[in-house]
């Protein structure tokens, strides 16, 4: 298994300048682990990486530790202009993406964004006042699906169970990759995190799979079953009973499911009002556990349906 590519840098094109300098010339041990670059209003320049949070000095250091007067700090005019580079100068363009918080990059990045919400009919209706910008980078892991393909029948459904950040999302879209080469596969990515389309443009490389970019995930199911015909369809994220009732529907119509959902244990996960409706679906047969963010697709436990049963579904 192995990195396809190390996409940082073109991360780093969407900051400033100053901002952009103290990253690059950080040491390349940490810069191969960078998950997540996190701008916040006048608080120090962060990094997320698999072992720990890292800050930067203005003497050009890195440090897990924030000393007073010495760090390097985000100004509220490097929000704004990393704003401006996230939208290519053009707001209005992504606006239905800032809406839901969060704006696709070129290179499959994503950058989520945090400030004051415009509100109108209930609904938001734009993000204003822009205090925090998470910077997601994408690093596509080829063959980190291989141990859940020897273990698991794709073909009678499988739900994949594991903490944020335990690579769900990457392994998901291994998983589509390969299977499209096999079967008929639509991918429901309503968040853009799988495919990562950007102008029409898939950011990571999704194989011969159908996607459904930033549709809600109940209407995509739907749309691929009256016109695409799947044999699989890969999903992230089943949680409202919208998503419930078109697995059922993909269900009858024949359709096998790959999808995931946030339960870092069985206890956890049936405790969960929605999981004993996603189970009555019978779209799953499987339900695998991962192990870390640090391992992904690395398998904790496996269970099957048949074997939770009996006094959950009376």
């Amino acid at each position: 298994m192995e990195n396809k590519r190390n996409t940082l840098s073109s991360a780093l094109l969407v900051l400033p300048r100053d901002l952009h300098t103290v990253l690059k010339n950080a040491p390349k041990k940490i810069l191969d682990g960078v998950m997540e670059i996190i701008l916040r209003v006048n608080r120090p320049l962060c990094v997320e990486c698999k072992d720990k949070r890292y800050y930067f000095t203005q003497n050009n250091c890195v440090t897990d530790t924030i000393f007073d007067q010495k760090m390097v700090i985000v100004s509220a005019q490097n929000i704004f202009e990393t704003f401006q580079n996230i939208c290519n100068y053009s707001v209005y363009s992504r606006q239905h993406e800032i809406n839901n918080g969060y704006i696709t990059l070129k290179g499959g990045h994503r950058a989520g964004i945090c400030g004051s919400a415009v509100v109108s009919n209930n609904k938001i209706t734009n993000i204003k006042d822009i205090t925090s910008i998470n910077i997601r980078v994408a690093r596509e892991v080829f063959g980190c699906s291989e141990e859940m393909y020897n273990k698991v029948d794709f073909s009678k459904g499988v739900l994949i169970c594991g903490a944020p950040c335990s690579g769900k999302t990457t392994l998901i879209r291994d998983i589509a990759r390969k299977l499209s080469y096999e079967k008929k596969v639509s991918v429901i990515d309503e968040r853009g995190e799988l495919a990562c389309t950007v102008s029409g443009v898939f950011q990571n490389d999704i194989g011969m799979c159908d996607v459904y970019d930033s549709y809600i995930k109940a209407d995509a199911i739907n749309h691929s079953l009256r016109t695409m015909s799947p044999d699989i369809i890969v999903c992230d994220e089943i949680s409202t009973i919208a998503d419930v009732n078109a697995l059922c529907n993909g269900v009858n119509s024949g359709v096998s499911f790959v999808a995931t959902i946030h339960a870092d244990s069985l206890e956890n996960l049936l405790s969960r009002g929605i999981t004993k409706e996603i189970l009555k679906t019978n779209a799953f047969s499987q339900i695998v556990f991962l192990h870390s963010r640090e391992n992904v697709g690395k398998i904790s436990s496996i269970h099957s349906l048949d074997e939770i049963g009996g006094e959950y579904f009376d």
